[in-house]
């Protein structure tokens, strides 16, 4: 398995949403929903994007 640092971000985000469980149908969590976005940014860029440098800021991925 790959070590790369996407990889790491991209782990620790499905991580996060696992750990939250399914979504309240009547309630919008935005928290949830600001995880989902990053991880679907995260897939949409290359290696080297600096999107990955401020996601890895920001959930702490080192």
């Amino acid at each position: 398995m790959s070590d790369s640092l996407k990889d790491r971000i991209r782990m620790k985000l499905l991580r996060q949403l696992q750990e939250d469980g399914a979504p309240d149908a009547e309630h919008d969590d935005p928290r949830q929903i600001s995880v989902e976005s990053d991880l679907e940014a995260l897939n949409s860029v290359p290696d080297d994007d600096p999107l990955i440098e401020e996601l890895a800021a920001r959930y702490l991925v080192f």
